[in-house]
């Protein structure tokens, strides 16, 4: 059985027992989230597709990980131009483990 999930602006297929990193979501370590975001739900055979949502459909995650990724260099210039700019970004990341998806 597995899920797809949206969350932070982005989808993810989800299924029992996987640890899934997105973007943060309010929670201490330890704690448990439900997702009601759910876009499909997979049985074998039985798929259920959302429009846009899978109606009663919620994913029960636990929170393992507050922390940020890596830092990602961002350079923009112009040529014959002087202009130099030169930023650093590291974004702050939830690192969920699924306990269930229920449909």
């Amino acid at each position: 059985m597995y899920a797809v999930i949206r969350t932070g602006g982005k989808q993810y297929s989800v299924a029992v027992g996987n640890q899934v990193e997105v973007e943060k979501l309010d929670g201490d370590v330890g704690s448990t989230i439900t997702l009601e975001d759910v876009l499909l739900v997979a049985n074998g055979d039985n798929v259920q597709i959302g429009q846009p949502t899978v109606a009663g459909a919620t994913v029960v995650a636990k929170i393992t990980g507050q922390y940020r990724g890596n830092k990602i260099m961002v350079f923009r210039y112009r040529p014959k131009k002087r202009i130099r700019v030169r930023k650093g970004h590291r974004q702050y990341l939830t690192r969920l483990q699924i306990e269930s998806i229920n449909a």
